[in-house]
């Protein structure tokens, strides 16, 4: 792997998430099917490049130096 992506663009970092989510909201009463499960893990994982994607931009326009 040479490839280098942000943890917020991983699917499996998001579905681990969800999966923990899952299985604490079942401890709760509520229960999630494995395919909100995998519907929720997608819209995550979108969600976090859309937040990423803010926070290159923003970073860009606060940063005090030039790029070069």
């Amino acid at each position: 792997m040479d490839d280098v992506k942000a943890w917020y663009r991983s699917k499996t970092i998001w579905g681990a998430i969800v999966a923990l989510g899952a299985s604490l909201a079942g401890l709760a009463g509520l229960a999630i099917d494995p395919a909100g499960q995998e519907t929720l893990v997608s819209a995550l994982a979108d969600i976090g490049v859309a937040l990423g994607a803010i926070l290159a931009v923003v970073g860009r326009i606060r940063a005090q130096k030039a790029i070069g």
